[in-house]
């Protein structure tokens, strides 16, 4: 008997084990693990007992802060993947094109990308100070103020800032990311760059969507969750406010989302491919 068909027939399985592995014990058992804890009754002091009939789910929708932590979500998702998407796909053309100081730019724009977010967020919340923050001490000395401004005056305001600094940061990914696909093809082919804007935006929907430094630094959602999003809502309720059932509970209503998000994309791109 010939061992060498059988041998390669199950050689691919050999190799994908490790990862199927590693996918099941640190992604699909933690995801089975929040799915049970989410329809159980939590103690304040962790401990997970039976069912509990939705409660848990009941809570979130009951809680007066989540509409409006999931209006903030929407929005805080759309501007900064929309206005990111657009200025990073701008930003990879122009350091596509030959020019010099080409290098130079390139690592200037894929700086705040590989800086830390919490270093980052913790920046531009001390650039926006009104009492010490290097804005206003700019502007005073250029002349362009005369007094100094509140640039925090109103919560809204405020969300503005951490979408401007979530779309600041964000660029570079979205940026390289379709430079990659554009230095990878021939120049009678870029609109093969926009598969690639494609797959990024997708990625960039999950990573935003998750993205908990930003807001957590700058106001950690406040006054009155009136800033915060889902991610950081969440991480309040089961920390600071130990509701740890409620908690799971919003995390597997993020995750459906997330996998609703993907779906669309799958669908879309199936379509894409018939067509």
């Amino acid at each position: 008997m010939n061992t060498i068909p059988v041998r390669r027939k199950w050689e691919p399985y050999l190799w994908l084990l490790p990862s199927v592995v590693l996918m099941a014990v640190f992604v699909v058992f933690p995801i089975i693990i929040v799915f049970k804890q989410s329809l159980s009754e939590i103690s304040k002091a962790g401990v997970v007992g039976g069912w509990n009939n939705f409660e848990n789910f009941r809570a979130v929708f009951r809680d007066p802060a989540f509409g409006t932590v999931m209006l903030n979500t929407l929005v805080w998702v759309v501007a900064v993947v929309g206005l990111s998407t657009l200025l990073g796909f701008i930003t990879a053309m122009s350091l596509n094109a030959s020019f010099r100081g080409r290098k130079l730019a390139r690592s200037i724009v894929v700086f705040p990308w590989a800086t830390s977010l919490v270093i980052q967020a913790s920046i531009w919340n001390y650039i926006i100070k009104f009492e010490y923050g290097n804005l206003n001490n700019v502007l005073l000395n250029l002349g362009v103020l005369r007094s100094a401004v509140n640039w925090r005056v109103s919560y809204q305001i405020e969300f503005a800032w951490e979408c401007g600094v979530g779309i600041f940061v964000t660029i570079p990914f979205v940026a390289f990311t379709v430079l990659a696909g554009l230095q990878s093809i021939d120049n009678a082919y870029y609109e093969a760059a926009t598969v690639e804007l494609t797959v990024c935006t997708v990625l960039n929907i999950i990573y935003v969507f998750n993205s908990f430094p930003i807001i957590y630094t700058i106001t950690k959602g406040a006054p009155a969750n009136k800033t915060d999003t889902m991610v950081t809502f969440l991480y309040m309720r089961a920390f600071y406010d130990n509701q740890k059932g409620p908690a799971t509970a919003m995390s597997v209503i993020g995750f459906a989302i997330l996998c609703v998000a993907a779906g669309l994309y799958m669908v879309t791109a199936m379509r894409k491919e018939e067509a």
